[in-house]
């Protein structure tokens, strides 16, 4: 099959990674890309959100199939311009997609197929959660136990437009649970946990993502799948918004049961980067089946080792990026038996630099989280560029376990 992976990021990293290795793969084509993802594929430079270009681009190379990264493309329908024209994408219409891009509308289907969520509150008064009701780069969640945080939460949230959500505060762990969906059928990928803060010990500003780890303990990802996201299938195709792609739900395991906090309507990332080098079996054979309708015969066995990732961010993210950096060390972490993966990075005259808030991604494979932890963490350590940063605490809980 040849196949077309639309993004630029770690996550299209991994992704492009992980279908590299697939018997059934005979062209791997990537728009934009990136310099990581161009080890792997042929990089064309077609921008995720342009619909025509990436149809021109899908129907020049004859690809088979076409697998969506990020969450914007989707939410904007360049997945249906694509099946509209008779091209098979692995990833929503605009229709299924909007479970991620409108928090009330999301809010909605959960009431409606019966799932348990955080409630709505009618006035803003601390504690509480102020969420962007739009698509934020994974930003636009704002937790405030003071009225001065709730202050500031609103004055960001209103800053970036669109309607404004308040809800309770839940208290618990969270836990992210992947599922492959054909429309109708789910099957549970492994579980992850991710780490949105910006520093250690969950301190400061929501980021995209700074790291995440699989498996969590305790956690049986196919009955959390049966009891959350089945039902929500079932709900988009009774409205005719039948959710093909990988449909993503984070959840607080409260007191009361797990509560879904939001749901994605792609991989998670950096949860991508932990989950898909657990994943054995033909991975683009899952994925073409689920983008034909079919999914049921799908089996994709999970490794038992562990793999943690740590991101690696500019200095001042997430309120900037940087771009123009030269980065030394992803040879030597590679040979430190890392997966790197390129997040944000650019080439130059044959250098790696920085191009971005998140620049890479180093995923350490384990027969432990702990074990996945320290390699991660020793081959981050050989990588340098100015400014860099990343959390020390990813994972160090579960390593206890």
């Amino acid at each position: 099959m040849k196949v077309l992976v639309v993004g630029s990021g770690g996550r299209e990293h991994a992704l492009a990674w992980k279908l590299a290795q697939s018997p059934g793969l005979t062209e791997l084509h990537c728009a934009p890309g990136n310099p990581g993802i161009a080890r792997h594929a042929s990089c064309h430079p077609v921008l995720a959100e342009d619909a025509d270009g990436l149809l021109d681009l899908a129907r020049s190379l004859d690809v088979d199939l076409v697998v969506v990264g990020p969450e914007a493309p989707l939410v904007a329908g360049v997945a249906d311009a694509l099946r509209h024209n008779g091209v098979a994408v692995f990833g929503p219409g605009a229709a299924a997609a909007r479970i991620e891009g409108s928090k009330l509308f999301a809010k909605d289907v959960l009431r409606a197929a019966g799932v348990a969520t955080a409630d709505t509150l009618p006035i803003a008064r601390p504690p509480c959660v102020v969420k962007a009701d739009g698509l934020a780069a994974g930003k636009g969640v704002f937790v405030c136990r003071t009225q001065e945080e709730l202050d500031a939460a609103l004055a960001a949230v209103t800053k970036l437009g669109g309607a404004v959500v308040v809800e309770e505060l839940l208290e618990g762990s969270e836990v992210s649970i992947l599922a492959l969906c054909d429309g109708t059928n789910a099957v549970p990928l492994p579980a992850a946990q991710d780490f949105k803060r910006a520093f250690d010990g969950d301190g400061g500003p929501n980021t995209g993502g700074m790291g995440s780890y699989s498996p969590v303990a305790g956690i049986d990802a196919a009955q959390l799948v049966g009891e959350i996201h089945r039902p929500v299938l079932a709900e988009l195709a009774e409205r005719g918004s039948p959710f093909i792609g990988v449909l993503f739900a984070g959840l607080m395991l409260t007191d009361d049961g797990p509560r879904v906090l939001e749901f994605n309507c792609r991989f998670g990332d950096p949860e991508a980067q932990s989950i898909l080098p657990r994943l054995e079996g033909d991975v683009l054979g899952a994925f073409a089946a689920a983008a034909a309708g079919d999914a049921t015969t799908v089996e994709l066995e999970t490794s038992p080792q562990a793999a943690v990732t740590v991101v690696l961010a500019a200095g001042a993210y997430p309120a900037r990026g940087d771009a123009g950096s030269p980065i030394d060390g992803i040879a030597e972490a590679e040979e430190a038996h890392a997966l790197v993966f390129h997040a944000g990075t650019a080439q130059r005259d044959g250098r790696i630099l920085t191009n971005g808030g998140r620049i890479l991604d180093v995923t350490g494979i384990g027969a432990t989280v702990s074990e996945a932890r320290e390699r991660a963490y020793a081959a981050a350590e050989l990588i340098e560029f100015d400014g860099v940063r990343y959390r020390g605490d990813i994972a160090a809980e579960a390593a206890l376990v």
